[in-house]
């Protein structure tokens, strides 16, 4: 019998975009102003999206919208969250260390990442990028090229 080896790479696909987005707003407001100005209906997701490092687990919040209209998803999620790492040994509520993970660590400046999957080969990024840097309180966006991403698999949820 043949034993045949599945690879990771079969599943991940690069018909996504990704966008980093600067702001100080937060993730709600920020969603709100995306639905405004893209015309997209992003709406909080319930699942937080989840990582495992030695110190604990860490969540990220995001917002999703399925345009099943046009076959694309669009998916807001934070690029910095804060865990809170407590020995177990010690009483002390001042023993206690916040640790700041973040999704992609290469880009450690962005605070929102943007994933749109599903895209095809007529897919305006700039357009977007431009709607996104009207907003008020966002500093910049910019694409992000996967191709040499290091953290690739942090964007498989």
């Amino acid at each position: 019998m043949a034993i045949h080896k599945i690879q990771i790479n079969d599943f991940v696909s690069d018909d996504y975009e990704l966008i980093a987005v600067h702001s100080s707003l937060d993730d709600y407001k920020l969603a709100y102003m995306l639905n405004k100005e893209l015309g997209v209906q992003l709406s909080k997701n319930l699942a937080y999206v989840e990582i495992a490092i030695p110190e604990g687990k860490s969540a990220f919040s995001n917002y999703i919208f399925d345009d099943e209209k046009n076959d694309v998803v669009w998916t807001l999620i934070e690029n910095k969250t804060t865990i809170i790492n407590s020995n177990k040994q010690t009483t002390s509520l001042f023993e206690q260390v916040d640790i700041t993970v973040f999704l992609l660590p290469e880009f450690k400046k962005a605070d929102y990442l943007i994933k749109i999957e599903n895209i095809d080969y007529g897919f305006d990024s700039e357009s977007i990028i431009d709607k996104i840097q009207e907003i008020k309180n966002v500093t910049t966006a910019y694409a992000i090229d996967i191709t040499n991403l290091k953290s690739k698999n942090n964007l498989i949820f």
